[in-house]
């Protein structure tokens, strides 16, 4: 015995279709990743505040002649030596140029948390179209469908008829042709909808393709009422709301923040620093001892001009004694030193260099102030035509429903006139496709309005996952 089960295909809604992109598409992840480089930015503006300290050590052998790194005399021996220091430095004033950093470090993150929003609502929004799509291939498949089984149930009608001698041979041979052209038809909207299904999967990172497809019911046309106010008002809103504007905004924020960066190079810099350093050698030395047995000696130190008698000095009677390091932690505390001040750089010339810096962070400046100039621009002419699209989709597809309407008494007209043998075949194909193209239309004239308004709603401000179909 064997048992198969097929597990039922999971068909996906428009709203988890774009959840789903937004977690998972590779623009969006680059524009997180772009968020996440802003928190290291800030921690690297936040981290100037505090002291750099570093610390060193070294450690060296010396064979023949050296200088003695605790006596400094030279001596021909091998000694091992070691030295540690420890360093620390700390800005108290460089022109304010760390607590702007920090300021267009939190701008620069704002910047980019407002790209990854546009990011997501263009992500949407090609989401949404592409599923739109879908569903409108898979409509006109439905269409085309229905209408060939009408056409085929016509097919056996005209051949009784036929038969029988009350139509002539003609008109089965025109519903043949037509049934045939009916049934490409099908084949290429087949295509079209599978296709269309596939390009959605790839934009949704889809691999399974064949056990991929989307909920084609229950999506209507839901007017959240944006047509009916004016465009100038749509406008103002999506100034205020749209996530390009306050991007552009941003720029010229930041392009302030690095003018003021700039000029603080022309002030001076004021730095304190400490240090501590010590050393180690486990090389002998030489000391003088005096001999406690005659602790002193005398010594001829001239002769007396004229008599010359002798001049005798006392001297300390001493002789070399080599004594060995001292331990290694008694000389970290005997070797220490310390260092610890305050250092000034007054910048006087360096070549233009902050001059030129200056300048050329202000000419970026004006150019940020254009591309908002820009920016704004750009978004009136763009909502503006989404408003005029959005209402010429709506004619549109209210006159495709009057098209509708006249077609269907047109074809319910002309197959009662062919039931009753008033015309012929052709004139009732002729009919019975213009019909047929009306039903298509106006499933496209839909569709085509559903997305043009939605595009419209997130101009004013609805987000993505709100949009109601």
């Amino acid at each position: 015995m064997a048992i198969t089960s097929q597990a039922q295909v999971k068909k996906w809604t428009l709203k988890e279709s774009v959840a789903y992109a937004l977690e998972n598409n590779i623009s969006v992840k680059q524009s997180q990743l772009d968020v996440e480089l802003t928190d290291i930015e800030t921690l690297q503006a936040l981290g100037n505040f505090l002291p750099d300290i570093n610390m060193s050590a070294g450690l060296s052998e010396n064979t023949g002649l050296s200088f003695n790194p605790l006596t400094n005399n030279a001596q021909t021996t091998t000694f091992l030596s070691a030295t540690g220091r420890i360093n620390a430095g700390y800005t108290l004033f460089n022109g304010l140029r760390n607590f702007r950093e920090v300021q267009r470090a939190k701008i620069s993150k704002l910047a980019a948390q407002l790209r990854l929003t546009k990011m997501e609502d263009d992500i949407s929004l090609f989401v949404a179209n592409n599923y739109l799509q879908v569903i409108l291939n898979k409509a006109n498949l439905e269409v085309l469908i229905s209408q060939n089984s009408i056409t085929k149930d016509q097919l056996t009608r005209t051949q009784d008829l036929v038969d029988a001698g009350v139509l002539p041979e003609g008109d089965i041979l025109e519903i043949r042709a037509n049934d045939a052209s009916e049934r490409q038809a099908i084949v290429n909207a087949e295509n079209a909808a599978q296709v269309s299904l596939i390009s959605l999967a790839q934009l949704l990172l889809i691999k399974d393709y064949q056990n991929f497809d989307i909920e084609d019911e229950g999506y209507d046309i839901v007017d959240e009422g944006v047509l009916n106010k004016g465009v100038y008002e749509i406008i103002e809103t999506a100034k205020e709301n749209r996530a390009e504007i306050k991007i552009a905004e941003k720029s010229v924020e930041l392009a302030e923040k690095d003018v003021q960066i700039a000029k603080s190079s022309y002030y001076p810099t004021l730095s304190a620093f400490f240090g501590y350093d010590t050393r180690f050698t486990n090389a002998t030395t030489f000391i003088q001892d005096i001999d406690q047995d005659n602790p002193s000696i005398f010594r001829e130190i001239g002769v007396v001009e004229g008599t010359g008698q002798s001049v005798v000095g006392q001297f300390p009677n001493t002789f070399t004694r080599r004594v060995g390091a001292d331990p290694f932690v008694d000389q970290l505390y005997q070797n220490d030193g310390i260092s610890y001040g305050l250092s000034l750089n007054i910048p006087i010339l360096n070549g233009f260099s902050t001059r030129g810096n200056v300048k050329r962070n202000q000419i970026n400046l004006e150019r940020t102030q254009n591309q908002l100039e820009q920016a704004q621009l750009d978004l009136e002419s763009t909502v503006y035509q989404a408003y005029v699209d959005a209402k010429g989709a709506l004619k549109s597809y209210e006159a495709a429903q009057s098209a509708l309407e006249s077609q269907e008494l047109a074809y319910n007209y002309a197959k009662e006139r062919y039931d009753v043998g008033l015309t012929n075949a052709f004139d009732f194909s002729q009919s019975k496709v213009r019909y047929d193209n009306s039903k298509i239309e106006l499933n496209r004239a839909k569709y085509d309005y559903i997305f043009k308004l939605k595009v419209l709603e997130l101009y004013f401000g609805i987000p993505a996952l709100e949009l109601k179909f």
